[in-house]
């Protein structure tokens, strides 16, 4: 077993793991391993089985299960009461933190072998990751990506079935090998805080080429802890192009021996601390004017897309960028994907724009729903306070210009951050007519108990008459609909992509878009779009 674990563990990873030996209770040849799993029921003949203690179940507890299935080697970090004649069981004092580098190993160090960009932030991160996918299948370079709400391995997009932005570290490592084995050289990773942080480690092993900041907020302290250590665990994104810059072996093409470089959105207070996180050059974009080395300088926005003039760096040459993206907030996207490509593929962005109008926005953000209503209806996955700030003001904006009113529906997510709920319904109250509090992920929690919570938030406001909490969300979207008049706007939050409602003892197939679908069909609205 030392001999297998020795090619899982650099000095650093096994230190941090606890891994200081194998623990076999009989000697012989290692095992042949055909395969990670840290599902019991996952596991096939000949896995390594990660037992690893959850919020709500100890995968210690299913170690006979996963031997029962063919598990030929333990990983764990508790002492356990029995052990099996003939399995290997190697103990580690951070089973989960182990998983990275032993998938890295065990699928050949795929991540050294690509170019690979990092995409992080409170908000964006879906669609710059989407948006770089784009624009380089649009430029004929193959590869793939692992976002929220889609992935790809090489052979075409899928839809992601988790409500997980960063993967397990095994899936991560596997998706990459995939797209090096379908002949890709890139790919892009949507890298969450929870998926940076060492208390998962999904990515720890990951060596990145490029990261890409756009935006920090107030999100997942329930995970956290603090603001503080919300940025400090983003920013390991950065750090990360300094530490596997000497075990990258990405050959001079595509790659073209590109050194590891940042991009940061110049309009964030956190910006330079990300600068500041590696020793790389760290490149800038900016929607508000500031100096950087993309500056939108005017803007005209709609839910059909944007047009904007961009100064480019200290030249001061001027650029006209139209895309299809619906919200003001994409610039800022389009952007980041632009300036990402253009250091990675020594290409000016003068080059890459004319791709923009191309570009096809994320299903679920701001999506419109059109069956000939007389009003509008929008999908979308903000789901914090920053989002609201950003995504509220410009569509009340454009119903005063109308004379139309806003009925607003959203949730908040059970088992998190539980300060962000009344600070929602604060924001929300601020710019809508009605609101509609209904179910996001109620997890374990009390569905009731958490919209009230986000009803203390609402000053003013009455129940069943501007106010109306429905925690079914499928009945809650029916009603929000039926409240709707000529020109008013139904805006549906939290849920965007997603496809279930996870609740503490099941998870419910969920589709925001065809459940809007159906309540505007109800309506006797069944037009073309």
């Amino acid at each position: 077993m030392e001999r297998l674990l020795s090619h899982f563990f650099t000095q650093e990873t096994a230190q941090r793991a606890g891994y200081t030996g194998g623990s076999s209770l009989f000697p012989g040849a290692d095992p042949l391993v055909t395969g990670l799993a840290y599902d019991s029921r996952t596991v096939h003949r000949g896995n390594l089985y990660f037992a690893l203690p959850g919020f709500h179940a100890d995968g210690h507890a299913f170690i006979p299960e996963a031997i029962r299935r063919g598990a030929a080697v333990i990983i764990h970090q508790h002492e356990l009461s029995a052990y099996s004649q003939g399995i290997r069981y190697i103990r580690v004092e951070d089973a989960r933190f182990a998983m990275s580098p032993v998938a890295d190993a065990f699928y050949r160090f795929p991540s050294r072998q690509l170019a690979l960009i990092g995409v992080t932030g409170t908000e964006g991160k879906s669609t710059t990751v989407y948006l770089i996918y784009q624009l380089l299948e649009l430029l004929g370079k193959k590869g793939g990506f692992i976002s929220t709400v889609q992935y790809s391995n090489g052979t075409g997009e899928q839809w992601n079935p988790e409500h997980q932005t960063t993967p397990e570290a095994p899936v991560v490592h596997k998706l990459l090998r995939d797209i090096l084995d379908h002949g890709g050289a890139y790919g892009i990773i949507e890298a969450s805080s929870h998926g940076l942080s060492p208390r998962t480690n999904r990515l720890g092993s990951v060596a990145f080429d490029v990261g890409v900041m756009t935006n920090v907020r107030h999100e997942h302290l329930e995970f956290h802890g603090t603001w503080e250590q919300y940025r400090k665990d983003k920013a390991r994104l950065f750090q990360a192009l300094d530490r596997f810059e000497h075990h990258k072996t990405v050959p001079p093409t595509p790659f073209q021996g590109v050194p590891s470089f940042g991009v940061v959105n110049a309009d964030d207070p956190s910006a330079a601390y990300f600068a500041g996180s590696t020793k790389h050059i760290t490149y800038t974009y900016s929607t508000r004017g500031l100096e950087a080395d993309l500056t939108v300088k005017n803007i005209s926005s709609g839910l059909e897309g944007n047009w904007y003039e961009v100064c480019i760096g200290k030249t001061g040459a001027l650029l006209d960028i139209r895309d299809r993206l619906p919200g003001a907030f994409n610039a800022g996207n389009v952007l980041a994907s632009l300036l990402t490509l253009s250091e990675l593929l020594s290409i000016p962005v003068q080059d890459l724009a004319p791709l923009v109008p191309s570009l096809k926005p994320v299903r679920g953000r701001m999506t419109r729903i059109q069956r000939g209503q007389p009003f509008e209806v929008v999908v979308d996955y903000a789901h914090t306070p920053s989002s609201f700030k950003t995504i509220f003001p410009p569509l009340r904006e454009r119903l005063d210009a109308r004379g139309g009113r806003l009925i607003s529906l959203f949730g908040s997510a059970g088992e998190r951050d539980t300060a962000k709920r009344s600070e929602q319904g604060r924001i929300a109250a601020a710019w809508s007519d009605l609101l509609v509090l209904t179910d996001e992920d109620p997890r374990g929690e009390d569905p009731m108990a958490i919209l009230e919570d986000i009803a203390q938030g609402i000053a003013g406001a009455k129940e069943e008459a501007d106010l109306f909490l429905i925690p079914d969300r499928p009945k809650a979207v029916r009603k929000a609909c039926s409240l709707a008049r000529p020109e008013d706007m139904v805006l549906l939050l939290g849920k965007g992509h997603e496809n279930s409602i996870i609740y503490a003892h099941e998870t419910k197939a969920y589709d925001e878009i065809r459940e809007a679908e159906k309540a505007l069909a109800e309506l006797g609205f069944s037009g073309a779009p």
